[in-house]
């Protein structure tokens, strides 16, 4: 029995009444630990904290954080750029059984993760113009999870889940019908791009460069920043809208931990056609920007359609 399905019988056995939305980053590990939304007769303690990674060992900065909060409840685990891998290929004609066990060595050559370290997920693409079923997979190193579910499992925390930064983010917006295009980041990391539509991940770009942005003065936004970004943004709705068919883009959202992100947002507005405005958290935590993949990845919906575009980790090989 691998070690995630021995996690996932473990579910069970705790009603856990806490969401904690851990977020690995470079140097840093942000916690966010907010009741149930689903049961509303709880009322236990909000946590927001960070925590400086120290040699890249994550498990030690979970350890210090859990001495400094004892943490408890559902952990929605969110790995960093660094731990996982996204790569698009045509879809095995396989059964939905199979598809697991192949796709390591489908994607292979395309990673550098070596298939006997690699734990995978997948979630389907959108339709291509010329018809050919996609998916993107989603892996990451299964010696390197065993450490941090291993870490995590010694306190009492259970993982539900496994995800990376995008999916957070996506969480973030509620289900409507039209697409909205996001900018986001987490402190001190690279800038997302990520298209959202009725709850599903349909695009996703991870870009280089912007990771100083909390830096920046207004001049130095106002050139030569932001006509970068813009121009990725146009490349990105340009692939939704043409090469996936889709409807235009109609709204940007933006969320950038920077005090500067209003005037960002404002001067982005000026080099493109649709509005850009900043995207709001959920009430009472608004003002938790700088938390918001955390805070994103324990707010996971548990309906079909967010289901259907989970990157959760599953098997592990």
């Amino acid at each position: 029995m691998s070690i995630f399905t021995r996690i996932t019988n473990l579910f069970s056995k705790k009603h856990a009444t806490q969401r904690v939305g851990i977020a690995l980053r470079q140097n840093t590990l942000s916690v966010c630990s907010t009741p149930k939304q689903d049961d509303e007769t709880v009322v236990g303690e909000v946590v927001f904290k960070e925590q400086t990674i120290i040699d890249n060992d994550n498990c030690a900065a979970i350890e210090a954080i859990q001495q400094q909060c004892y943490l408890t409840g559902q952990v929605y685990l969110v790995l960093n750029e660094q731990q996982s891998q996204v790569v698009q290929v045509d879809k095995p004609n396989l059964s939905e059984a199979e598809i697991l066990g192949a796709l390591k060595w489908q994607i292979k050559d395309l990673v550098t993760i070596p298939p006997d370290n690699m734990v995978l997920d997948y979630y389907d693409a959108p339709m291509m113009m010329a018809g050919k079923e996609k998916i993107n997979v989603v892996c990451a190193p299964l010696a390197e999870l065993k450490k941090l579910v291993q870490t995590v499992h010694q306190h009492e925390l259970n993982i539900e889940r496994i995800t990376t930064q995008e999916f957070a983010f996506a969480n973030l917006v509620p289900i409507k019908n039209e697409a909205v295009l996001l900018v986001c980041q987490q402190p001190d990391e690279e800038i997302v791009i990520i298209i959202v539509k009725q709850g599903k991940l349909y695009f996703n770009r991870r870009l280089r460069g912007f990771a100083q942005l909390a830096s920046k003065t207004e001049e130095e936004l106002s050139f030569g920043v932001v006509d970068s970004l813009s121009l990725e943004i146009q490349r990105s709705t340009d692939y939704f809208e043409r090469q996936l068919k889709q409807a235009p883009i109609k709204e940007i959202q933006v969320l950038l931990p920077i005090k500067l992100e209003g005037f960002f947002a404002r001067k982005l507005s000026e080099n493109t056609n649709v509005p850009v405005t900043l995207l709001p958290l959920p009430s009472p935590y608004h003002e938790q920007r700088e938390f918001a993949v955390a805070l994103g990845a324990s707010l996971h919906r548990s309906d079909d359609d967010q289901t259907e575009a989970s990157s959760e980790v599953q098997d592990a090989g």
